[in-house]
């Protein structure tokens, strides 16, 4: 037996998790466009329609969204992430080779494909990171998608002040930065992200939910780290880089959460004597044999039923928590409530944050970083905050 199922697998489940933290947290790159739209338009000496059009073809990219959701029954986690991670490699690499003039202007329909690309590939990360949690932690869903929702929202805010304290917000260096980034993540996620065993006990119920009330306190921490630095600025070098280590060390803190698992299950293990680990598997197995037993008298009492006779039970369709095909899933209201409050309310979001560099620049203000941190700030509390008060409404 291996080390990972000798040890706690407790500990790697937490490891998945940490791990599905980091990677939401750099793949809110799609709401990032402002900050180089306008070295794009000057570049390629765009008119404002044109350019919200390729911010259309960034968000088009999202549509097909639908494709990691269907490959993620049929692929294993690690290769939805490395598509993902791929994707992202290429269109946001292009993006900079072209705003750091590298290499000349593409034509306006190959930079829309390359947006696309760049919109697409995080769908791939967060099809994978989500599905695979859900899957791990199916009796806190509610506090999983807050979380990794909300480093979805918070990671707009870490790029951003991360360029804005080491490279003063220069574009090509925030795209140097969406591309590369998101690429060395995912493939150390490729490693730990994969579904695990799902716990039963009550203990584990107990422990899910401190550690996700921890994970919560961390977020929050990170969230307000973020807003406090918008607003205080880089005043030197030296304060921009203790921030960026500051921040780094934050966002680290919660493997805190699988090494503490690790040590007690190790410890547990090392001075657990013999006998009290053996006497509760032979209780479950002359239990298990006493099940048996009647459940064979039962069958032997009831009398024989002719395979005419035989009643064909249909299956039943599953209930809201569970597992859906796509199919199965279209057939629900529910799936459709959720289709029409996305297409009505999402987009609304997504051009405000596509066109806040505009709109900064056409109220004066030269650097608008700060707007586009503060509603990456502000969307993960209300991210974070709906998915721990309908888990509370919900049990």
């Amino acid at each position: 037996m291996g080390y990972h199922e000798t040890y706690s697998p407790n500990g790697w489940k937490w490891l998945g998790f940490v791990s599905a933290v980091w990677v939401q947290a750099i793949s809110g790159n799609n709401y990032t466009f402002s900050n180089y739209s306008d070295a794009i338009k000057t570049l390629m000496n765009l008119t404002q329609l044109e350019l919200n059009n390729l911010s259309v073809a960034k968000d088009i990219g999202k549509a097909f969204g639908l494709l990691a959701g269907l490959a993620s029954d049929r692929l294993p986690t690690p290769v939805i992430l490395l598509i993902g991670a791929i994707e992202g490699l290429i269109g946001y690499g292009v993006q900079w080779l072209v705003v750091g003039q590298k290499i000349q202007p593409l034509p306006y329909w190959q930079m829309c494909i390359f947006l696309c690309m760049g919109g697409n590939s995080t769908t791939w990360m967060n099809t994978a990171v989500l599905v695979t949690c859900i899957r791990n932690f199916r009796r806190n869903r509610g506090p999983v998608s807050g979380i990794l929702k909300g480093y979805v929202g918070l990671s707009t805010a870490i790029f951003t002040d991360i360029c804005s304290a080491l490279f003063s917000d220069n574009p090509a260096k925030f795209l140097i930065m969406l591309s590369v980034i998101p690429f060395a993540v995912c493939l150390t996620a490729v490693f730990f992200l994969r579904e695990t065993p799902l716990s039963v006990s009550v203990a584990a119920e107990k422990e899910e939910a401190r550690y996700f009330a921890i994970f919560n306190v961390i977020a929050v921490v990170v969230a307000f780290y973020l807003l406090a630095y918008d607003f205080i600025g880089s005043t030197n070098q030296v304060f921009s880089l203790v921030f960026v280590i500051i921040l780094l060390v934050l966002l680290a803190s919660p493997l805190a959460a699988p090494v503490y698992s690790f040590y007690k299950s190790r410890r547990l293990v090392r001075f657990e004597p013999d006998v009290e680990r053996r006497e509760p598997l032979l209780e479950q197995e002359a239990n298990a044999t006493a099940e048996a037993a009647e459940r064979n008298e039962v069958i032997n009492d009831e009398p024989p039923v002719a395979v005419d006779e035989a009643v064909v039970v249909e299956k039943s369709r599953p209930v809201i928590g569970e597992d859906h095909t796509i199919f199965e899933a279209l057939r629900t209201w529910d799936f459709w409530l959720l289709f029409l409050s996305f297409l009505c309310g999402v987009g609304t979001g997504l051009a405000v944050m596509n066109n806040m560099a505009q709109i900064g620049l056409a109220l004066g203000h030269a650097d608008i970083s700060i707007f586009v941190s503060l509603i990456s700030i502000w969307g993960f509390f209300g991210r974070i905050t709906s998915g721990s008060v309908s888990e509370y409404f919900l049990k």
